[in-house]
This record gives C-alpha cells, structure tokens and sequence, in this order.
C-alpha cells in the first residue's frame, strides 16, 4: 500500500550551536527513497555566561529557553501546509549533557496566538555534553561503570555525581532529567516520565547496552538519586503523540523516541555498509558501521581513541569522536577579533571568518603544522594544542588556517587510521555537518586525508536522519 503522497515527516536537531528542521516526503515510486520538502536552521545563541554557572570557568551551560525560542523560529519558517500534513515527528539532538524540569511542570502550553507554542518551565539549565567541571581525579573517584564506554567529564551520569557532591540541594529541585531532545520529546507528548533510547542513554555513561539497563545497583550504592534517571527504549520506536497541536502539526501525531546526533546524521548518510560517516560540527565525529553480531568488550579502556556506540537493531558504530571540530575554528575567530579589537579594529566575526578561509584556500599548501587539541580529548583530558614548525614564510593567514583545518582532521585520523576503516571494510567517506558544509577549506583536507572516495552531504544531515528513522517505520507499517 502507498503512502499518501501528501504526508510529510517532520525532522529536529537540537544542536550545540544551531536547532535544525527539515520536512521529509517519501519519493514518488520510491519506497527507500526520500524528498526534502523544506529545511531550516536557526543560530541558538543560548550559552550561559560563566557568572551565572555553578562550576565557572570549567562549566558549560546552554539556556533551555533560548534552546526552545530558535526551535519554534525553524517551525515558524517551515511551509504551514506541510506542516499540516506532518504525520510523523522524529527528534535528535547532543549527546552526553543533561538537564532537570519538574515533572507535570515542564513547561506551559500557549494555544492564544497563532501557532500553539510550550514555553519551558521549571527547568534547569542544559549542562552540555562541553561541560568540563568534573576533572580527571573526580572521574577516578567515581565508581567503575559496568559498560563497554568509559564515563567522561560532560556525561549525564558524571555531571549528576558532581552535582550531588557540590550542589545536593540543586539536585532535590527536580524529579525527571534527560538531554535536551529527550525533553523536547516528553514536553510534546506529555510524558509522566522521560523515555530515552539507548543510544543517549549510552552516551550519559553507566548503561549497559547488552542488558539495555542502568547499572542501578552500582548507582544505588554511591547515593546517586536513581529516579532521575530516564525509562529506556528502542530507538526507532513511538514515545507517545502530541498532546497539543504544534504550529500546524495536528494534535495526535506520532513522536519517536529522541535519538542521538551522531547517530541521526549517519543514518542519513550512510546507504552502503562500506561508507564510513565524518561529521564535523561544533565537534567532529568518524563512524562506521561494525559487522552484525559484533559485541565490544564490556571492560571499559578511558585510554581508547574509538569508542562503540549503540546504533539501531542492537548494531554498534565505530567512532572516533573529537572534542575539537567547528569549535576550534571558532575560538581562533574570536581570537582574531579580540586581538583586533585590542589595536582598536572593530570588526565581526563573519566577516573574519569568510577572510580566513578565503586565505586559505588561496593558500593550497603549508609546512605549518598545528594540533588544535585546545579542548583535550576524552582519552586524553589533559592533552593540550601545539604549533610546531614555524617559520618565518608560514606566518601569514592563509598559512595558519590552512594548518588548523589540515591539525582538526589529522587530529582524528590519529584516533582511527585509514587503515582500521580499511580493516572494517571501508570503502567511501560520506562528509556532513555544518562547519564542514561552509567550509571549502576543509572539504580539501578531508579529500587530500583520506584514500577513498569523498562526497558530501547537507547541513541538516541529522534533522533528515530523525526524519528518515520514522518515514522508515510508517513505509513499513503501510506495507505490512
């Protein structure tokens, strides 16, 4: 039985820097293909200052109302008829942070105006997946997690362990935590309870992926406030329906269960086995699929640069996550502007940043070379960014940029070698995100890096990716 030409799949992104929508039609005559009826993204603008975070400097906040604000100017912008005719809601978002809201008091709906928007209430601030106020002795203090993944400083469960060692009447406010897109998914749905998919519940740390549970006796023992901690499901499955009309989008309409990014984007991407994914946002991220029926050892190694993550159908993706993508581009900007404004230039960071690489690209080879780790990485916290082999000829912009883009994917090919995709059957690179679609700078090191063929994809990879997971499973419902 065909899908009714008309329905349209609404995908969400709650990214770091960035919310993203985008509107997905099965393809005429199709049924593994997909149209992009309409996309958008919104600039979040929503980091709190370090005044106001409780960990200060080494902390990382994101206002939820800010978060929310530019999710409901994607909305606005999308086409009113598609949204009407919106028959499901897939929702990804970033990994790893966490944050708190009441139960049953989550936020308020406000059905006056024209679009039917909910306005968060009683809900802490995101401390996101950057976060870095739990240092490495605090994380050895911690008990060890009955899982294959490591816990680092920025995972749920280690953020709620600083909390109820720092701030234990914080933690007494709230009765429900999950990452942003889980809370986007409970506040849409009405949910008593948040549900999370494995894939997020991975990420918080403490999860063991083969038995898909909590380690809730390890846990219980070190007095972590368990009930906080969301009820699992299958990724790809229906968490509830809307509660309320949205925008356009009907009362009633299927929401799937939040997925991760990383895993929304490949999904999106990934049409072969042999294509590895490389996604380079605020961070960057190198996944490939592992062989079906591959188990990763359950004794976790900190010291490991790959990492495996529950992907859909209890597979797993291989993937080397850097702390250091866009956001390392980001931070010379604003360095460049600073210094300038320090002789007294006034001038903008778009601006310095479209300069910067049109230099670059001008500048099609260097002897410069920079490890842009400035964020260290998981596996290692204290590891910090160098420039090496400088003279007197490198010195100019084109030079240094060129040099940072080359350092960011050298930096991730250190963690996964060409030769390990080789090893796991690789045989494309499928490039996405957004600091990599605006970047032609760095499109020309990830083709000069690797010896397979690279193409590249959208910037809303991973809106499509939650989209598609739930275009997916209505196909196959209808022709069943």
């Amino acid at each position: 039985m065909a899908m009714d030409a008309q329905s349209f799949t609404l995908g969400i992104d709650l990214g770091t820097t960035s919310v993203k929508a985008a509107l997905l039609e099965a393809a005429p005559g199709d049924l593994s293909g997909f149209v992009v009826g309409a996309s958008c993204a919104r600039a979040a603008r929503a980091e709190a200052t370090a005044e106001i975070v409780a960990a200060g400097t080494q902390g990382r906040e994101q206002d939820v109302s800010r978060i929310i604000q530019a999710l409901h100017e994607c909305l606005a912008a999308l086409p009113q008829q598609q949204l009407r005719n919106v028959r499901a809601i897939g929702v990804s978002g970033q990994m790893h942070g966490v944050m708190f809201w009441k139960t049953g008091q989550g936020c308020a709906w406000e059905e006056g105006g024209v679009n039917p928007v909910f306005t968060p209430r009683s809900v802490s601030h995101l401390v996101t997946w950057q976060d870095g106020r739990c240092s490495s002795g605090f994380l050895a203090s911690l008990p060890q997690p009955e899982s294959h993944l490591s816990v680092a400083t920025g995972f749920g469960c280690s953020t709620i362990f600083w909390l109820l060692k720092n701030s234990p009447e914080f933690l007494k406010s709230y009765d429900a935590a999950g990452t942003i897109q889980d809370y986007v998914v409970a506040m849409l749905c009405g949910l008593s309870r948040p549900l999370m998919s494995d894939q997020n519940a991975a990420s918080w740390g403490y999860f063991n992926t083969r038995s898909q549970s909590w380690n809730l006796e390890i846990l219980m023992a070190s007095g972590f406030p368990v009930h906080l901690l969301p009820d699992i499901a299958e990724p790809g499955s229906v968490a509830g329906r809307t509660s309320h009309t949205w925008f356009e989008i009907p009362k009633g309409t299927e929401v799937g269960v939040a997925l991760g990014d990383l895993q929304a984007s490949v999904f999106s991407c990934m049409a072969q086995r042999t294509n590895a994914v490389l996604n380079i946002s605020t961070s960057v991220q190198l996944a490939a699929s592992m062989p079906s029926g591959f188990q990763p050892v359950q004794t976790p190694d900190p010291l490991a640069p790959v990492a495996y993550f529950p992907y859909f159908d209890r597979t797993y993706l291989g993937v080397a996550a850097s702390l250091n993508g866009g956001n390392v581009l980001a931070t010379f900007v604003h360095m460049l502007v600073e210094w300038m404004a320090d002789l007294g230039l006034e001038i903008g960071e778009s601006a310095v940043y479209s300069h910067m690489i049109q230099a670059a690209a001008q500048q099609e080879d260097t002897c410069l070379t920079i490890t842009p780790t400035v964020l260290g990485e998981r596996h290692l916290p204290d590891q910090l960014a160098s420039v090496t082999r400088i003279s007197s000829s490198d010195l100019s912009l084109g030079h240094v940029t060129r040099a940072l883009c080359r350092g960011i994917i050298q930096n991730l090919q250190s963690m996964l070698p060409s030769q390990q995709l080789k090893e796991w059957g690789v045989e494309r690179v499928i490039g996405s995100g957004s600091a990599l679609s605006r970047n032609e700078v760095l499109k020309q090191e990830v083709q000069r890096a690797f010896p397979f063929p690279v193409s590249f994809g959208q910037d809303v990879d991973a809106a499509v990716g939650a989209a598609l997971v739930m275009l997916r499973r209505k196909i196959n419902q209808e022709e069943a």
